[in-house]
């Protein structure tokens, strides 16, 4: 073997070796809203990837995407989108690969109203679900939300564009916007003329996952088990607090009217059955 060929064949062997332990890119999409929902599910993606062995690495994309193009991106499987956080659905599941642990520990099923400001007295008069029926509510027209409200009879009107859903309460044309714990303080922030009701508050079981293009279960086996090892260590109940233990607390859950909605997008695969992994009134007492 001559001295150049055992040089290249060095090269090669470094370069090989090199490439393996490179991590591969995974894109998520940059998220448009307000506030620190889509911070914390960056946060949990790049926690979990970790947890996994570091085998992947996440990048944003370049520009911000609406929910229903990220998903569309994602089930192309052209690249571009390769997991998305968001919420479950029975006819998401079908269409892509999900990763059955709650993001948010179901607190995203638990819904406070954003009323307009003159009408920040206009729940007080509520004590249970028929009493919400006069009411429209606003929310984005590809959300699984929208069904899972007019299944119980409630008025649903849908916005094309998350932004729009906003100037749509201020204008009158809906009367509130069920919004979740984690999202509602943020966004009211953002929207001075909005204020927060503070009597009822709207549950409905639901989760935000981790979705994966189908052809992908390498990364969803990877994501299943890094969240796994974060719920195992305690660093994924660390993060959630970290992110949503102020809002939890503002929120007062246990002062409010209770008003519990079916949730008919649900699949059997749902992991109700693990209480560990979702959000109770009985965790107000264990907030840091």
């Amino acid at each position: 073997m001559t001295v150049m060929r055992a040089l290249w064949i060095m090269v090669l062997f470094c370069w090989s070796g090199w490439a393996a332990a490179a991590p591969v890119v995974v894109h998520y999409p940059r998220v448009e809203g307000d506030g620190a929902q889509g911070d914390y599910g960056i946060a949990l993606l790049h926690l979990a990837l970790a947890k996994a062995g570091g085998q992947y690495r996440a990048e944003a994309s370049a520009t911000g995407m609406q929910q229903n193009r990220a998903l569309v991106e994602l089930q192309s499987g052209l690249g571009r989108i390769d997991v998305v956080g968001t919420m479950t659905s029975a006819e998401r599941e079908t269409r892509l690969l999900p990763v059955r642990i709650p993001l948010t520990r179901g607190l995203i099923g638990w819904r406070i109203a954003l009323l307009r400001a003159d009408h920040k007295q206009m729940l007080e008069s509520v004590h249970g679900l028929d009493d919400l029926l006069p009411f429209t509510a606003g929310q984005g027209q590809d959300w699984p939300d929208v069904q899972i409200l007019r299944h119980s009879g409630l008025t649903v009107q849908p916005a094309a564009v998350y932004s729009t859903m906003f100037g749509m309460l201020n204008a009158g044309r809906i009367d509130w916007a069920p919004r979740s714990v984690n999202e509602i303080w943020a966004e009211a922030a953002h929207h001075p003329e909005l204020v927060v009701d503070p009597y009822v508050v709207v549950r409905y079981p639901t989760a935000d996952y981790f979705f994966v293009n189908r052809s992908n279960p390498a990364l969803a086996e990877a994501l299943r088990r890094g969240l796994e090892a974060a719920l195992a260590d305690g660093s994924f109940e660390k993060l959630f607090y970290k992110y949503y233990g102020a809002q939890i607390r503002q929120a007062r859950l246990d002062k409010r009217v209770l008003i519990n909605l079916p949730n008919p997008l649900l699949t059997v695969e749902t992991p109700l059955h693990r209480k560990e992994l979702w959000f109770t009134l009985d965790d107000l007492k264990r907030l840091p």
